[in-house]
């Protein structure tokens, strides 16, 4: 089973989840999972089409937004929206949880939500080092 790395009341993070993990996750109360790991980036990786048949037979709303490397503009404004009208609480996993925290801090610090040194005390507390990716 993962590790749901929880950020805020409403995001948590994971690395890689399983197929099984999504079941666990409606368990816990999340509403959406958000994928930001591109199909086939690894053998035996499950694709989004599984996670989203998972998803949907737990009860949960289901986005894919694949991160290659740094997020793009796009991608994080595109998961900032999707965690915004969310139902509840959210889980975004990629393969280590790192873009997936990254692109919704991005998200936050453009936003205003959250001040840079809040999000990296958020991001130290669920055990990731976002001081070197936010804008000063």
């Amino acid at each position: 089973m993962s590790q749901f790395r929880r950020v805020t009341d409403q995001v948590s993070v994971s690395p890689q989840i399983t197929l099984a993990d999504v079941d666990e996750a409606a368990r816990q109360g999340f509403k959406l999972i958000v994928n930001n790991r591109p199909d086939g980036e690894e053998p035996g990786q499950p694709p989004s089409s599984a996670f989203q048949a998972a998803a949907a037979a737990a009860g949960l709303a289901y986005v894919h937004i694949p991160v290659s490397g740094g997020p793009t503009p796009q991608q994080v404004e595109t998961q900032r929206q999707v965690i915004a009208e969310a139902d509840g609480p959210v889980l975004a996993f990629c393969r280590s949880g790192t873009r997936s925290i990254v692109t919704w801090s991005l998200g936050e610090a453009q936003s205003g939500a959250h001040s840079r040194d809040e999000l990296v005390q958020l991001g130290r507390e669920a055990g990731y080092d976002l001081s070197g990716v936010l804008p000063r």
